[in-house]
């Protein structure tokens, strides 16, 4: 049983930077500008289903280990200019 371990996926990072919030009070942001108040309410009420979901649950946990600075930096090297 030789298991490889799990390597994250960059395309993660860079969706959360790319895509925007389809729905809801902030519709059109980009997921990574979302409040952390907005991600603990989902938090609480539930993720929606499939990648969206699976995407602001990885938000969350990024910015509640206080770690949002790194999305921010890969955004200035996507060439983001907000």
């Amino acid at each position: 049983m030789n298991e490889q371990p799990q390597l994250p996926d960059s395309q993660l990072l860079v969706d959360l930077i790319r895509m925007k919030m389809p729905f809801g009070k902030y519709e059109g942001w980009q997921l990574y500008k979302l409040p952390v108040s907005y991600l603990e309410w989902f938090n609480r009420k539930g993720f929606p289903q499939g990648k969206l979901g699976m995407l602001l649950q990885t938000l969350y946990e990024i910015k509640l280990n206080g770690l949002d600075y790194l999305l921010i930096e890969l955004s200035k090297q996507l060439g983001n200019r907000s």
